[in-house]
């Protein structure tokens, strides 16, 4: 105890000037905008630097799984390749005539590689941080998928770093459909098991079963139609009654979610811009 009194005496000036450092800084980044942005970036990159060195050396034990999951993804593109060529093979025997030129066009979607560095599953509106960030041409309001499907939006970024919104976040709501079908719905998670959500607003004269596949339907400028979210594990009723209440199993398991990708789509400001004008015609002419 003595120690302890001999050690404060002699470093009260010192301690007492850390103390008021700590609380000038902490109001200087609270009450100013500027001062607060750059300390969260500063601080993103930061600690997206230390959860990337701990991420590698988990992710090390996840490699047989990834492997699995990377090889089922190989397999599955080789069937589509195969029944593609057997396709065109029909078509081109049963043609006369040479096949039309089919016209190239650049595809509107382009894909960043990326690696979870850190993420939690088990908060009501858990996020997700990816080792990619403004200087690999990624923005908020971005799609992030993986080789199983949807993962979520981004919100935040830095120059190295972003933060996702990830499908497990109550906040998060995509847009969806049954595959084959046009009925869609929104999806909508709620705090519980990591591996399961909930889709409202698929109306009850859609046909619908145990084992359908949601997708997104393409509606937003964020995701392709297409891409898998999970598939229908119980067909329950909204609580108006006048809609199906889906509970999905997500196609990606969070658990283990190593890889993703990025969508960036270049044409996300001309398609804003010409809606935002077509709003605003609508406008003038109700007026």
């Amino acid at each position: 105890m003595r120690n302890l009194i001999e050690f404060l005496q002699r470093y009260l000036y010192w301690l007492v000037f850390l103390v008021l450092e700590v609380v000038s800084l902490l109001s200087l980044v609270r009450y100013n905008s500027y001062q607060g942005s750059v300390a969260f970036t500063t601080a993103n990159d930061a600690v997206g630097t230390a959860y990337r060195l701990g991420s590698n050396v988990v992710a090390y034990f996840h490699l047989g799984t990834e492997n699995e999951a990377l090889e089922a993804e190989n397999e599955l593109l080789r069937k589509q390749l195969h029944d593609l060529q057997q396709q065109l093979r029909q078509r081109d025997a049963a043609s006369d005539s040479l096949p039309e030129p089919v016209e190239e066009t650049e595809s509107e979607y382009r894909f960043v590689l990326g690696q979870v560095v850190s993420m939690t599953v088990h908060k009501a509106n858990n996020l997700m941080t990816i080792d990619k960030g403004e200087r690999d041409g990624v923005r908020p309001e971005m799609g992030v998928v993986s080789s199983n499907g949807v993962v979520g939006i981004v919100y935040l970024t830095s120059r190295h770093y972003s933060v996702v919104i990830p499908l497990l976040n109550r906040q998060s709501q995509i847009s969806c459909r049954l595959r084959g079908s046009e009925y869609f719905g929104t999806m909508q998670w709620e705090r519980g098991r990591a591996d399961y959500s909930y889709v409202n607003g698929i109306p009850r004269h859609a046909k619908v079963k145990k084992g359908d596949w949601i997708e997104t339907n393409g509606y937003s400028d964020i995701f392709p139609e297409g891409i898998p979210v999970g598939q229908v594990v119980k067909i329950g009723d909204s609580a108006d009654g006048m809609a199906y209440r889906l509970t999905v199993k997500l196609g990606v398991d969070f658990n283990t979610l190593r890889n993703v990708s990025v969508i960036t789509n270049y044409t996300k400001p001309e398609r804003r811009l010409l809606e935002q004008k077509a709003d605003s015609l609508m406008s003038a002419s109700e007026e």
